[in-house]
This record gives structure tokens, C-alpha cells and sequence, in this order.
């Protein structure tokens, strides 16, 4: 699945700006926001609810937008405001569905050509996916907050609206819990295991 939304990262500092602008009443300064941010918030949502991913990016934006007078850049960057909201649509719509937040599953392809790129090898993955699927939820979502989104820690905890320290303790118990799911034998006796952002 190729995300059909263009920008880059924008630079450290630039987003803030542009939300305090757009909450000051500068109309342009929020089209640099959904310019610099589609991307990431489309893949956001593609991962969890494919089918649903343009609506609920649509919705994102307009709830930012209505929203935009409560970002406080004393409490942590435009980024992590951003997928706050994003995660707060998420859970509206899997509320209205009658379901609980989703686990990575077989069907949500996107993500793990990177994964598997990053593992000793491709048989790893629905070992990973079944790991990941076992995490408490919150420490699953702080993983993929930081491994799929490449959000910081201290964003992902904005996120998930914890202290960054205790996202930070989280993160290190669901990455120790997936490092014990995946020591897999190799026929030639070594191990596999994860490397990189999820280990």
C-alpha cells in the first residue's frame, strides 16, 4: 500500500510556528501544516484501518484545525499534538464500530517491507506481528508510535498522554518483552532476533 500523500518532515521549530500562526488567524500557516504532516498521519491511520484511512485523515484535519487554539508548544511539539488527535479520531471510530484498538495483522502489509529489511530474517515477521499482537496496548502503541511514525519518546508519550518517563520505562519493558517472543533457533545455531527501534 503506497501512501498518496506528498511533504517531508517539516524542520525542527517549523510547525509549532505554523500552529501558533493558524491559532492566531493565519489561514496559510495551516495548509504548511497539512502539507508537512499528511504523510505521516495517512500512514498513521493506513496501518491500524486501511480501508478507513482517507476519512479518517480527513476528519484528523478538521478536528486539528478546530482544535488548534489548545496546542501548547510548552508540552511538546506540533508532531506529537498532530498524532494525539489522530489517535483520538482512531479511537472515536473504532468506538462508533464497537471495536478495540487494532493489533498489526496479516492484511496491513505496509509497514513491514521496512520491518523485514531491518530483520536477520523475513520469517521473523509473523513472529513479530504475533509479539506486537500481545503487548498491552499501550506499550504496542508507544512501540509503533516510535518505530512506524518515528516519533520521539517524548512525543509518543504526548500521544498516548502519559509522563515521558513512564513511556520511556513502557517502552523499555515492551521492548525487552518482544526481545524474550523473538529468539527464534537458526538451523545453524545462531539466533534470530530484532534489531533496530523494535529491540
Amino acid at each position: 500500500m503506497s501512501e498518496p500523500y506528498g511533504g517531508g518532515r517539516a524542520q525542527p521549530g517549523d510547525s509549532e510556528a505554523q500552529l501558533t500562526r493558524s491559532a492566531r488567524g493565519d489561514a496559510g500557516a495551516f495548509t504548511h501544516l497539512v502539507r508537512d504532516h499528511s504523510a505521516a498521519l495517512y500512514g498513521y491511520f493506513a496501518r491500524r484501518m486501511p480501508a478507513a484511512a482517507e476519512d479518517l485523515l480527513s476528519e484528523t484535519w478538521l478536528q486539528a484545525f478546530a482544535a488548534r487554539r489548545t496546542f501548547d508548544p510548552s508540552r511538546g511539539s506540533a508532531r506529537g499534538w498532530l498524532f494525539g488527535v489522530a489517535r483520538n479520531v482512531l479511537a472515536q471510530q473504532l468506538r462508533r464500530a464497537g471495536r478495540e484498538e487494532p493489533a498489526p495483522g496479516p492484511d496491513v502489509t505496509d509497514p513491514w517491507q521496512v520491518v523485514d529489511q531491518r530483520l536477520d530474517a523475513a520469517a521473523m515477521a509473523p513472529a513479530l506481528r504475533r509479539a506486537l499482537a500481545e503487548l498491552p496496548p499501550e506499550e504496542r502503541e508507544l512501540l509503533l508510535l516510535i518505530s512506524w511514525e518515528q516519533l520521539t519518546p517524548a512525543e509518543a508519550a504526548v500521544v498516548v498522554g502519559i509522563p515521558a518517563g513512564t513511556a520511556r520505562s513502557r517502552l523499555h519493558r515492551a521492548r525487552g518483552r518482544l526481545r524474550d517472543r523473538l529468539t527464534l533457533p537458526r538451523p545453524a545455531g545462531r539466533n534470530l532476533t530484532a534489531t533496530g527501534d523494535l529491540a
